[in-house]
């Protein structure tokens, strides 16, 4: 993707034309096909689309983590500090997970291993990244399970993840990925299992970490919007395995051009105004991704759909400065900057 940079700001991640695909009963199903964006140092960047749109492939592909078979990272380049993770070996990956890249998984059942104690799991990657003693690791993992609201937390810490309900778990999670305080953070729907207070709290310590640090960058994958407009900078609406849109959060509130992210935005409850207007929705819903359609990947649903929609796919182009969008309807800016992909 070409770019409008900002000023004195340097990039932590580039991702370009990465393409993710998984073999389903003999078919190749395209998860994640031609995906470009880049996070600045210190940034929130908010990553949203409805199920099925790519978003949390694309952030296993970035940590290397897809399953394979069925699935493998067909090609593209995930830049992180100037080195391309996709060149790494298998031990070279395995030593910036945790350490420079950790990342929050969205179901904490699966991520954490049963046969072993959270106090385990937490102090192993702190001894082996950090060089910890056995007791300063546990020291530092309580002081995180602490932070999270795990009660009696030093009792806890040799618990099994059975002996937690969801959302504790999903408190566990969200305590190892930010103990070894790492460069990119990449959270994957953090606060999906818990309630809406102890939702505020969490978000409100990975953003300090992100203060404390200096250099943090978080790549935020929800579905909240509101959640997206209290704590990113910027937003990338993805669907089908693409971006299609990519702007400074304000702006993309306030001007959104691509008709996919004008439909999640009117389908959002406006308690601003004195009389509720009936809710839209966005009719249909996100194609299997053994059946995209040809051409742009939202047509099917699009409310103003062009015939060119259905055969071309339309490229991600500047349509004014630091905004980016997929969509055969908007024009690109005149400018310099105004390139395509």
């Amino acid at each position: 993707m070409a770019t409008t940079e900002a000023i004195g700001r340097k990039k932590l991640l580039e991702v370009e034309d990465l393409r993710t695909y998984f073999d389903v009963e003999g078919r190749t199903a395209k998860a994640v096909d031609g995906v470009d964006f880049f996070m600045y140092e210190n940034e929130v960047l908010g990553l949203v689309g409805e199920s099925g749109s790519g978003k949390s492939v694309t952030a296993l592909s970035i940590m290397r983590l897809i399953p394979n078979p069925p699935g493998w990272i067909e090609r593209g380049a995930v830049r992180f500090r100037g080195k391309d993770l996709m060149r790494l070996t298998y031990d070279e990956m395995r030593e910036i997970r945790g350490k420079d890249i950790s990342m929050i998984f969205q179901e904490p059942m699966t991520a954490l291993n049963p046969v072993f104690s959270i106090g385990f799991q937490l102090t192993e990657a702190l001894q082996h990244h950090k060089a910890m003693s056995k007791r300063q690791a546990c020291e530092r993992a309580i002081e995180m399970l602490e932070l999270v609201g795990i009660p009696d937390a030093a009792r806890r810490l040799w618990s099994y993840p059975h002996e937690f309900s969801g959302g504790m778990r999903q408190r566990v999670m969200i305590a190892m990925a930010l103990s070894l305080t790492p460069h990119l953070l990449i959270a994957d729907e953090p606060t999906t299992a818990l309630d809406v207070t102890i939702q505020a709290q969490i978000l409100e310590l990975m953003l300090d970490l992100k203060q404390k640090t200096g250099d943090t960058a978080i790549l935020l994958i929800t579905h909240d919007l509101a959640v997206v407009a209290e704590s990113c900078e910027r937003v990338a609406v993805m669907y089908g395995g693409k971006i299609q849109e990519v702007a400074p959060v304000e702006r993309l509130f306030a001007r959104p051009a691509h008709p996919y992210t004008r439909g999640l935005l009117t389908s959002l409850p406006r308690p601003d105004r004195e009389r509720q207007a009936r809710l839209q929705t966005i009719p249909g819903i996100v194609p299997s991704i053994l059946d995209f359609p040809a051409g742009c990947k939202f047509w099917t649903r699009c409310p103003v759909k062009e015939a060119v929609c259905e055969t071309v796919e339309p490229e991600l182009v500047e349509v004014e400065p630091s905004h980016w969008c997929r969509c055969h309807l908007v024009q690109p800016t005149a400018t310099p900057g105004g390139r395509s992909k």
